[in-house]
């Protein structure tokens, strides 16, 4: 069996959530947004580490309010950077020699479905390089400084890149350090791209959002109770003081 090392990344600035909380540790139905990520890969037997990746400032409240429930879960802490770039490039710093392939997921994606993670999974085993990615439904504008349309430009063949984005770790680690210093990427299969690797779609949808603005929260908590009710687990003896 191929083994994963998944690093959920936790260390944006997240400004455009908005109130004095930090979107790592805002409530989705009573439960923290990064520990609900982290729960999509804690039972999976083909993941044999999960790197959790936080801003140096929040270090010591992760270890304080939740190094219990991360030592149940087998969750290893890694300190992130300013720019999500640098937070990957330490994560695959601590990566596992067991581990051949390196998942990386957005802390603010907590309804990607068991079944997505999966499909996305068994294509990185064959091409090496593979994301979830949305098609672009809706009607595309590029806007002036001044907020006035400049163009409408085509949706065909346009895709929202999402989580998890999975790779061979010899493609991913190669590929970072082929990236020169200060450039500016948004997600990792950038990286890989620009070292000239294929990167892979695997088709998803609207429903593996990510969370943005607290209002978002209320959706996500939407989604997750249509779906089918799952056995509740529990997570270490400090849950009910610490959710």
């Amino acid at each position: 069996m191929n083994k994963y090392s998944v690093i959920v990344a936790a260390a944006g600035k997240a400004e455009r959530f908005g109130g004095s909380e930090k979107k790592t540790f805002a409530k989705l139905d009573g439960r923290p947004l990064f520990l609900r990520c982290l729960e999509l890969f804690v039972n999976r037997p083909e993941v044999c580490q999960i790197l959790l990746a936080v801003s140096p400032e929040d270090v010591p409240t992760v270890k304080t309010s939740y190094g219990a429930n991360l030592g149940f879960m087998g969750v290893t802490l890694a300190e992130g950077g300013a720019e999500r770039v640098e937070t990957v490039r330490r994560a695959l710093a601590m990566v596992s020699e067991e581990a051949g392939f390196v998942a990386v997921h957005d802390a603010a994606r907590p309804c990607v479905t068991a079944a997505a993670i999966d499909a996305v999974f068994a294509e990185a085993t064959k091409s090496g390089a593979a994301i979830l990615a949305a098609p672009v439904t809706g009607t595309l504008k590029r806007v002036s400084e001044a907020r006035i349309v400049e163009e409408t430009v085509s949706r065909a063949q346009l895709y929202e890149a999402q989580t998890p984005q999975v790779f061979r770790k010899d493609v991913l680690t190669e590929a970072y350090a082929k990236l020169p210093a200060q450039c500016e990427v948004t997600d990792d299969a950038q990286v890989v791209e620009r070292a000239g690797h294929a990167v892979s779609i695997v088709i998803s949808d609207a429903t593996n959002l990510k969370i943005t603005a607290r209002s978002d929260l209320a959706l996500a908590s939407a989604l997750l109770k249509a779906r089918p009710a799952k056995a509740v687990r529990k997570f270490g003896a400090f849950e009910e003081a610490q959710w």
